[in-house]
């Protein structure tokens, strides 16, 4: 067809520089055939058509903001993480052992080089055996002849058998600083698969700016470890509601290790394995006995994952106390009895119980104190937990329980530190919030879920509350220890309120060491210490002053913030008479007499 009979064929009212949509079709692309007989299609006008309009500015950054969402959580949660792990890098450099460390380096030692289950029986061995990674690096000299208590051992290892407590220190608290840091990145995966992508960065913030974290997660100690598994296991049961084959055998393992690491997780067992029949009955299955395996794996796990924690340290169980083991009668020897754990375990627990009814002095706002106080845990969080984060806890947890959404969540965040809380709370010995280091790392979650508000004010509100966390914990820096917060005086004032590991626990006898060198050269020391040190090895040469006449007591005072809080007698009358004058980290108090 010619272009004459094509413009003959359009018919009138068709310009003759126009073509049709199917005609363009056609030429632009010639294997595509004309279907006779189709029905026409309207025109469509060749050229350009009208301009695009120009995206604004806004639209410009929410572009790209979607495009640079991929790596920006990514930067933000290494940010986070990387600040965590300086402060508490700085912080294990520079602190000396603190009362409970030396037990467990030596213990850890004992495990590396004679395999055998001796020292601290008291505690279970997983998260010594987390410290030995890091011991074996530092490869000390040790003296497995060597008799004396599990303190004792413990500073003859650091500070009598040619070792470097320095270094030895640090390589047993990087395992532990290490764990820290995972279990943050569990508090930010819990927090972004509860309340969606946006969640996960609050949270994870609320972890690693809170001061205990901090301070605990840069020791060689258990506290950490046992708290963290005990999250991990919720967030794993949590996910086992869609795959519980996967899921809940790891929720075992994870319960198992917390419960292998302090024996004060014990009643997170019960929580979690309820959490796990509730997951699976919630599920797709609602079959009984399929609901009675998922609570079975998780406590068989649980408790294959303690044997197997001492048959690491030792594949013959032999069990060599060096203390006496207290007989326990009545329900609680019972109970410890029918533990499905290794004999070392069970007496363990005896152990725990022994020290339970031994009568232990308090110290809380200023008053001291002889047996426990049932208020003194939530006392001293409140004390030690940042205003800004308080606020997201009671935000978030109201929010978790208000909005309908996040409602089957709830039990998984809430319940577990509830309960340990609770149990806590019953214990005799109130030494600080260590025992509670579950709160910081479950609320974090909690607090985050106040993003599931509907409330123009929530973002910018919350938004601010978190950046006073963070104020407020890098100003602690690096004396995360005794840090309170700013409606008790912050963290110079925590001893008045305070005392042992919330504000004193002999973490700094080097710091004291470097001041008496650089400021009172030459004086005379009075020296009443509370910690696991060694104060000669630091070169502090001081003598006790309850040891002479207060009259000949002349020079430098320095004391234990920990020592002055339960200052009678002699003491009290030499810093009564004494003038205050210089402090380090705030945990130590220089008086002049």
């Amino acid at each position: 067809m010619t272009a004459r009979d094509r413009s003959r064929h359009r018919g009138p009212g068709v310009p003759a520089g126009r073509m049709m949509a199917s005609e363009q079709q056609s030429v632009l692309d010639p294997g595509v055939p004309e279907v006779p007989g189709a029905p026409e299609v309207p025109d469509v006008p060749v050229g350009p058509g009208p301009a695009a309009p120009r995206p604004t500015a806004a639209g410009r950054l929410r572009a790209a903001l979607r495009a640079r969402r991929r790596w920006l959580v990514p930067l933000l949660v290494v940010l986070l993480l990387a600040q965590m792990a300086a402060a508490m890098v700085t912080t294990a450099v520079e602190q000396t052992p603190t009362i409970d460390e030396p037990v467990y380096v030596a213990t850890a030692t004992d495990y590396l080089h004679e395999h055998r289950l001796r020292y601290n029986p008291e505690h279970p061995p997983l998260g010594k055996l987390f410290v030995m990674a890091g011991i074996a690096v530092a490869d000390p000299h040790y003296d497995p002849s060597y008799r004396g208590d599990q303190g004792e051992v413990g500073r003859h290892l650091l500070y009598a058998s040619g070792n470097d407590p320095w270094r030895m220190m640090f390589w047993a608290r990087l395992p532990v600083i290490v764990l820290t840091l995972l279990f943050g990145l569990v508090a930010f995966a819990f927090a972004r698969e509860i309340l969606g992508r946006t969640a996960g960065l609050p949270a994870l913030a609320l972890y690693c700016f809170s001061p205990d974290l901090i301070a605990h997660g840069s020791l060689a100690t258990l506290d950490v470890p046992s708290a963290g598994f005990v999250l991990t296991s919720a967030w794993l049961v949590w996910r086992a509601r869609r795959r519980p084959r996967l899921y809940l055998p790891l929720a075992g393992a994870a319960l198992g290790a917390a419960v292998a690491t302090k024996m004060n997780a014990l009643p997170a067992i019960p929580v979690l394995v309820a959490l796990a029949v509730t997951a699976v009955w919630g599920g797709r299955s609602r079959r009984l006995p399929r609901v009675l395996t998922a609570a079975a794996v998780v406590a068989l796990t649980a408790v294959a994952v303690v044997w197997l924690s001492y048959l690491a340290v030792d594949p013959r169980l032999r069990f060599q106390a060096t203390v006496p083991i207290p007989a326990i009668h009545g329900a609680r020897g019972l109970l410890v009895d029918l533990m499905p754990f290794p004999q070392a375990y069970r007496d363990g627990m005896r152990l725990q119980f022994g020290l339970e009814d031994y009568p232990w002095q308090g110290y809380l706002f200023g008053h001291l104190y002889t047996g426990s106080r049932w208020y003194y845990l939530p006392a001293a969080l409140l004390v030690k937990t940042p205003l800004g984060m308080l606020v997201l806890w009671a935000a978030g947890a109201a929010a978790l329980v208000a909005v309908r959404r996040l409602r089957p969540a709830a039990p998984y965040v809430l319940l577990p530190p509830a309960v340990l809380l609770a149990s806590a709370m019953t214990g005799s010995r109130d030494f600080g919030t260590r025992y509670a280091l579950f709160m910081p790392m479950f609320l974090a979650v909690g607090g985050a879920s106040v993003l599931a508000l509907r409330r123009r004010w929530v973002r910018p509100v919350g938004g601010a509350l978190a950046l006073f966390v963070a104020v407020s914990s890098l100003r602690a820096f690096p004396f995360y220890l005794p840090y309170s917060n700013e409606a008790f005086g912050g963290p110079a004032k925590t001893h008045l309120r305070l005392h042992d590991s919330n504000v004193d626990w002999g973490q700094d006898l080097g710091r004291l060491a470097d001041r008496l060198k650089e400021r009172y050269p030459g004086e005379r020391i009075w020296l009443v210490y509370k910690g696991s040190g060694i104060p000669a090895y630091y070169g502090i040469h001081a003598a006790d002053p309850r040891k002479v006449p207060p009259g000949r007591v002349h020079g430098l005072l320095v004391v234990s913030d920990s020592s002055v809080a339960k200052a009678r007698g002699r003491l009290a009358e030499l810093i009564d008479s004494s003038r205050p004058v210089d402090d380090v980290g705030h945990s130590i108090t220089i008086y002049r007499r």
